[in-house]
């Protein structure tokens, strides 16, 4: 059994903020947002809605390397994600995530 692929979202509440999580089923992770059983942070933030996502194929570990590294971005660099000018891979790149020489110095500390 192969392992479920992981994915990186936005989520837009009304008020414009941007709330960035991991999942294995996006469609799944938002209906629970949209139902006030996912994150706090986006409890009575409606109406919400599903901005952008993007896979990352090399795992959990990645995906949330990610994540933590979006959410330390400026709102202006979110924003360039989500319409796009942006590329998650441009960052990953930067970032060494998914990268072996990374992986190996992770385990190293």
């Amino acid at each position: 059994m192969s392992a479920p692929a992981w994915f990186v979202y936005f989520v837009r509440t009304a008020g414009n903020a941007l709330y960035c999580g991991i999942t294995t089923n996006i469609e799944r992770r938002f209906a629970l947002h949209q139902q006030g059983r996912g994150a706090k942070a986006l409890r009575g933030k409606g109406p919400l809605k599903l901005v952008w996502s993007a896979a990352v194929p090399e795992g959990k570990r990645a995906a949330l390397q990610i994540e933590y590294r979006i959410k330390r971005l400026p709102k202006a660099q979110k924003e360039a994600l989500v319409q796009g000018e942006l590329a998650l891979a441009r960052l990953q790149r930067r970032w060494q995530i998914g990268d072996d020489r990374a992986s190996q110095q992770d385990s190293l500390d």
